[in-house]
């Protein structure tokens, strides 16, 4: 939600009219609605219309987004020659971006910055960590992937500050294992943190068998011969399928 002005001439005076607008996604394209025409407005009524808009998109629109009207009196049309218009270095901002911020709001990024204190190296290892978990998030595939193209082709150099040339798959090859001595530190986080976000009670702890066996003798009572994901064959003798499945 944002500020929109137009200029009209009348009695030989150019007057200021403002609107406050939202973009409204209407099958595949998107448009500007005018939510409230607010006339002619100083300093002051701009201010209460920026108040206004905030209350209305919610706090995130003020802490995220930063400042999204500009306080100064416009100075009129920039004459633009379409045709020398060029995009260089087009990158994805949203997904990485929301990322990011659901990150920062499980409160990794402190998290790590405590289990894994900067050192001598350039990047903090909580930022290649940070850039291993949201590349999994917005484009799953490989550390080599992540470093010599993903990474570079997104808008996370400017929202961390680490440059591509500082991400390279050595150092991402080695993330996992400096974080994995720190695993139950972070289960018990996540869990501490979903609780305060969403104000839950852990009195039932549900988990996935769908991939578990074991081998060796069983009581049938227990288990019986099943399908293993481990090969297409089947199970190998000897090898069982927990919970009872056929």
């Amino acid at each position: 939600m944002y500020l929109r002005h137009t200029r009209r001439r009348k009695d030989g005076k150019t007057h200021v009219y403002w609107q406050l607008v939202r973009s409204v996604r209407r099958g595949r394209k998107v448009v500007q609605q005018t939510v409230a025409q607010l006339g002619e407005l100083d300093g002051e009524g701009r201010a209460r219309a920026e108040a206004l808009a905030r209350s209305m998109a919610g706090r995130a629109s003020e802490s995220w987004q930063g400042q999204l009207f500009d306080s100064r009196e416009p100075t009129g049309s920039v004459a633009i020659k379409l045709n020398r218009v060029r995009l260089e270095r087009s990158r994805s901002f949203g997904a990485v971006w929301l990322s990011w911020i659901l990150w920062q709001a499980l409160k990794f990024d402190e998290l790590l910055g405590a289990l894994l204190p900067r050192g001598r190296e350039a990047v903090s290892w909580a930022d290649v960590i940070a850039i291993l978990v949201i590349g999994r998030l917005c484009e799953p595939s490989s550390e080599l992937h992540v470093a010599e193209r993903w990474y570079r082709t997104t808008a996370l150099e400017d929202l961390l500050g680490v440059q591509s040339q500082s991400v390279y798959e050595e150092r991402l090859y080695r993330a996992l294992d400096r974080l994995l001595p720190h695993k139950q530190a972070i289960e018990a986080h996540l869990v501490k943190r979903l609780g305060e976000l969403f104000e839950l009670d852990y009195d039932l702890l549900l988990y996935d068998v769908t991939s578990t066996y074991f081998e060796g003798v069983a009581d049938v009572a227990i288990a019986k011969r099943g399908y293993s994901r481990r090969s297409p064959s089947g199970l190998r003798a000897g090898e069982y399928r927990s919970g009872g499945y056929p």
